[in-house]
């Protein structure tokens, strides 16, 4: 072990932990990493349990050893999403984001003391692992305590890791990750709080909570777009995948959009009733379904889940982006699966996976098989939103590993209803086409939108932030926006859609609006449109909706793509709704004039501001039909 840890070289606070005589394991594999989960290999239910100063033992969750995989509760239900509101910075780098000594009135120093004397006392996993991946990522290391295994496992899964063995001379972390538990009850009010310390020559993250969100997942984030801010490239917050038609057409479509968005939808294929017909929407007012029958989907190729890494050595002079998948694994949620059968293809790689899985959030006895629709209750007769299985890249069948160029971006918003008697913002139809000045400021605004599930606030429409990944980052909004628009300038091969979640209207879809669009684009080749095809919205941010949509042979009706002509909804309604989206953006637009804004930026935030047309929209960036 000592030459394991000789071959890294570590800040000195790092050494001094090691140097106290702790038990430290150096990962070697992935079955070692689930045993250290359950806390050995003989335990079938383990208890990740603290002695807390003035709390005595608490126990903060539980691991159970089931059939296919270790299944993880947490006993403080607020575990079970993450906290929007969980990250603070240390350091005196350039930062929007709040300050330490700001929301807690005292320099982080003392804690940061405290916490590595903690760790001193703790025996500890060390784990390394590339973030962003192995030809492209980034050197980073875990410290944590070896109860939390569980942790360690899922951080592996989702980034990979250097067994002890394979760890090469002079492995020097870019960031560290501290995880340390106790204190979120001890200075956080039982919080979870991330706090990010960007130091000159190591960026160190202390995770005061054992849910991976806000950490091993999102923290992770947090570093790669430090870095490509400081860089010039960003991380996107988008699943991409490759569709190719029965008649072998590829079209590969890359879906942004805030937690919930539905970015881990357009990976799956298009849900089914019992009778193989495709339920499109229920209308909320009068009950009538709209059905679509599709003999044969497109045939799906994964590519990246959440993180696409957009590394300048990626890009190849083709005028689209290019991307590849900055995770090892995938941290998936699986709300919307109810019963057996919703999503049969996920459920036969989790019900029989080709290694142990971990789960979170599900209600699983140890010996048991978990299944994905049994989820966790956070009270009797409500099931926890937020259930996940992180699942390695590896095991997903089709997956493509290479770069891929991206001819469309989607974008996913999630919209509750909206009616004559009860106006909202969820006037978004099925599919529409954005002139790349308005795909940047829906990226600017980034509605986190309906009844989110990632997330503990779920009330009223709020904004993500820049690119829908700030909540993750730690720098500049504005200087993620200009890097977002240089790309998006650069880039003019590839076009942009925008797509609703939940609700069109009066009409409710769940995600069936982005996997219907997939399958039409993909029919098609391409998203380029004459301007025949496109139809001014009555609601200048929305683009152009299409004048009609025909999949294999059926159109769909006229007011799934524009909701205006909904008799449940209607003009003066869907302008209620325009309006609401109007102030919305001008709000969040606002925070982003500043000196530092790139020029072509803030005419296009000015043209926003004053109502500006689709027309004013298309000659900033212009879009060829």
């Amino acid at each position: 072990m000592e030459e394991m840890i000789g071959k890294m070289i570590l800040p000195d606070e790092l050494k001094n932990i090691l140097a106290s005589g702790v038990k430290v394991t150096v990962p070697e594999s992935r079955s070692e990493l689930i045993d250290l989960a359950l806390g050995g290999n003989c335990n079938n239910i383990f208890e990740v349990a603290y002695d807390v100063p003035g709390k005595g033992r608490v126990v903060e969750a539980t691991v159970a050893r089931c059939k296919n995989g270790a299944v993880i509760n947490y006993t403080d239900t607020y575990l079970r999403r993450r906290d929007p509101d969980c990250m603070v910075i240390a350091d005196e780098g350039e930062s929007d984001k709040q300050r330490y000594r700001d929301r807690y009135g005292s320099e982080f120093t003392p804690l940061r003391k405290m916490t590595f004397e903690w760790l001193a006392e703790q025996n500890l996993i060390l784990m390394p692992f590339m973030a962003g991946g192995e030809e492209l990522g980034y050197p980073i290391l875990l410290v944590a305590p070896d109860n939390a295994g569980f942790f360690a496992g899922g951080l592996a899964d989702l980034q990979g890791f250097i067994p002890g063995s394979k760890l090469e001379e002079g492995f020097k972390p870019k960031a560290i990750i501290y995880l340390a538990p106790t204190f979120r009850h001890t200075h956080f009010d039982g919080k979870q709080m991330v706090v990010h310390n960007r130091l000159d020559d190591v960026y160190e993250m202390f995770s005061y909570n054992l849910y991976p969100g806000p950490s091993a997942k999102k923290g992770v984030y947090g570093v790669l777009l430090k870095i490509g801010e400081d860089e010039g490239w960003v991380t996107a917050h988008g699943s991409t995948v490759m569709v190719i038609t029965p008649y072998e057409n590829v079209i590969t479509i890359m879906h942004e959009g805030a937690s919930g968005g539905g970015k881990s939808e357009m990976t799956e294929q298009l849900h089914r009733e019992l009778d193989g017909r495709i339920l499109i929407g229920k209308n909320l007012v009068t009950s009538e379904k709209i059905h679509l029958e599709l003999k044969e989907a497109c045939d799906l190729r994964p590519v990246t889940d959440d993180m696409a890494l957009c590394h300048p050595r990626l890009q190849n002079g083709s005028k689209k982006l290019v991307v590849k998948d900055a995770e090892n694994g995938w941290f998936l949620r699986t709300d919307h699966i109810k019963r057996y059968g919703t999503d049969p293809y996920l459920e036969g790689m989790c019900t029989h996976p080709e290694e142990p899985l971990t789960f979170l959030n599900y209600d699983a006895v140890p010996g048991s098989t978990c299944l994905l629709w049994e989820h966790a209750m956070d009270a009797p007769g409500k099931p926890c939103p937020n259930p996940r299985v992180i699942m390695p890249r590896r095991f997903v069948p089709n997956i493509v590993d290479e770069p891929v160029e991206v001819d469309v971006r989607s974008f996913g918003v999630r919209t509750p209803p909206c009616t004559r008697e009860k106006p909202t913002y969820g006037i978004i139809g099925l599919l529409h086409i954005l002139p790349p000045a308005l795909a940047w400021l829906w990226r600017l605004v980034a509605p986190r939108g309906h009844d989110n599930p990632s997330i503990t606030d779920t009330g009223g429409m709020s904004s993500e932030g820049v690119g829908s990944y700030w909540p993750f980052a730690t720098g500049k909004m504005v200087n993620q926006a200009n890097i977002l628009l240089k790309q998006m300038v650069e880039t003019s091969n590839t076009r942009y859609i925008l797509v609703p979640n939940q609700h069109i209207g009066a009409y409710k879809v769940g995600f069936m609006p982005q996997w219907i669009a997939r399958e039409y684009l993909a029919r098609r080749g391409s998203a380029k449109f004459n301007q025949q095809q496109l139809v001014e919205s009555r609601c200048s941010l929305l683009g152009y909706a299409l004048s009609s949509i025909k999949v294999d042979g059926t159109f769909l009706p006229k007011d799934l793509l524009e909701t205006n002509r909904q008799p449940e909804v209607g003009n003066e309604a869907y302008d209620e709704g325009a309006k609401m989206l109007a102030n919305f953006f001008k709000e969040q637009l606002a925070a982003f004039v500043t000196p530092d804004l790139d020029p072509l930026g803030r005419q296009i935030i000015e043209c926003c501001i004053s109502n500006g047309t689709i027309d004013e929209y298309m000659k900033f960036i212009p879009m060829k039909f």
